[in-house]
């Protein structure tokens, strides 16, 4: 099962007199990311080295540090915690003192490491957008059960009734399909969609 993390955290450690400071985030997109990276932009710091993963897309970037010694690490203690929809940031201040390659693995991977364990894991629950129609004497009784169990939809009243599209729980599509069946006398099927939902 994925998991993520629940909210920001941050460490921050002295390593050979540089000042090193990990942030993680969790992150829905890459427009998320994006934006997190704007606002966190520090131009005191030396380097500002940081991985990220959603689903199954990866990125990371070494800042000007030697290649592979920042980002990739960094990414490394992402996966190595089988976590997802995770930004980690590591700020470095040069301090004077080179670490080289090894010491730079050692310094991002283990801040970022250390940075992941003071955060709260939890389950990513993956969702799927569904659409169904009904008419629009059915769709109190269909509103309600939507709005009961917390579920986002977005609804359209067409000529011939109500064209709903939801995001559900993977385990709330059955009960709903059922009910839809149920309600309508076989008349409409929920539709699963197949592309996996962006949140």
């Amino acid at each position: 099962m994925p998991f993520t993390i629940a909210s920001l955290v941050r460490f921050e450690e002295d390593i050979k007199k540089s000042r090193f400071e990990a942030i993680a985030v969790p992150v829905e997109n890459e427009q998320a990311v994006k934006d997190f990276l704007e606002a966190n932009k520090d131009l005191t710091t030396t380097h500002q080295c940081w991985a990220w993963k959603i689903g199954h897309q990866v990125r990371f970037n070494d800042d000007g540090e030697p290649s592979g010694t920042a980002g990739r690490p960094i990414l490394a203690t992402i996966e190595g915690n089988e976590l997802t929809n995770v930004l980690v940031l590591v700020n470095r201040w040069y301090g004077g003192i080179k670490l080289g390659t090894g010491g730079l693995v050692r310094a991002y991977g283990g801040c970022a490491g250390q940075c992941l364990l003071l955060a709260e894991k939890i389950e990513l629950i993956e969702k799927k957008k569904v659409e169904f129609q009904c008419q629009f004497n059915e769709w109190a009784i269909f509103q309600y059960e939507l709005n009961s169990q917390n579920i986002e939809f977005e609804e359209q009243y067409g000529a011939d009734g109500v064209q709903v599209n939801a995001l559900l729980q993977v385990h709330q599509i059955e009960p709903l399909a059922l009910k839809i069946q149920d309600v309508t006398r076989g008349r409409e099927q929920l539709k699963v969609m197949e592309e996996p939902a962006d949140d």
